[in-house]
């Protein structure tokens, strides 16, 4: 095939142990996850129905990565997130076997430009500036199913220059990875190359250059971001 520009690389995340990769399609993310999250960020948990947003694959970056302090916001922050790999697609997921659609788990870290994201939040506008902007999704090397089961419970913990900012566990997730799985499923048809971020606990805070910004899970390991001066 003939492209008239040429064609964008594959965006792609690392696999633990191997030098396959995990080719990325979409990134999906689930809003105020935790209940003290949502509280912290002025919401009531147990109202709320989940709710989604997304990142472009190209967003991605691997652990160990230098992200340079991103432009138009001066309240830059960091979010803890468990991440889930999807290996077969479907539509109408049933919640029963929706981890029978996953190949595997990874830390990551959803950046975001605060600022940007209130200031749309409060003026009803999409909260892409926000989130998706570029370099915004660090993703550790996944670790698949068959060697690390279907993580439910475990520390989840941030720090940033060895200060802990995020401490808590998958267990205090509102909606489980089965049912975010499945509920996503019925407004769209979910395809291996699926990342989906499950959500962040609480304890979001400012990054500035220089930071270097730690996040482990308990059995999936830890990844390191270092922030960069402004580009």
């Amino acid at each position: 095939m003939t492209y008239v520009v040429s064609a964008p690389p594959q965006p792609s995340v690392a696999v633990a142990g191997s030098e396959a990769r995990f080719p990325v399609r979409r990134i999906f993310c689930v809003g105020r996850n935790y209940a003290a999250h949502a509280r912290e960020m002025g919401r009531d948990p147990d109202r709320e129905p989940p709710f989604f947003f997304t990142k472009p694959a190209d967003a991605v970056v691997g652990d160990g990565e230098t992200v340079a302090y991103p432009p138009e916001t001066a309240n830059f922050h960091y979010e803890a997130e468990l991440v889930v790999a999807i290996g077969e697609g479907g539509r109408d997921i049933d919640e029963a076997r929706a981890l029978d659609h996953v190949w595997g788990y990874a830390v990551g870290n959803d950046l975001t430009r605060r600022d940007l994201q209130l200031q749309a939040r409060e003026q009803g506008r999409p909260w892409d500036w926000g989130k998706a902007f570029d370099r915004s999704a660090v993703v550790g090397p996944l670790r698949p199913v068959s060697e690390v089961g279907h993580p439910a419970t475990g520390r989840i913990r941030l720090s940033v220059n060895g200060e802990t900012k995020q401490d808590a566990d998958l267990s205090e997730l509102i909606w489980s990875v089965p049912e975010i799985i499945a509920i996503l499923s019925r407004s769209m048809e979910l395809k291996p190359g699926d990342l989906v971020m499950t959500g962040t606990p609480a304890g979001v805070g400012p990054l500035k250059p220089g930071d270097r910004c730690e996040i482990e899970i308990e059995g999936l390991g830890a990844i390191t971001t270092r922030i960069g001066e402004p580009s």
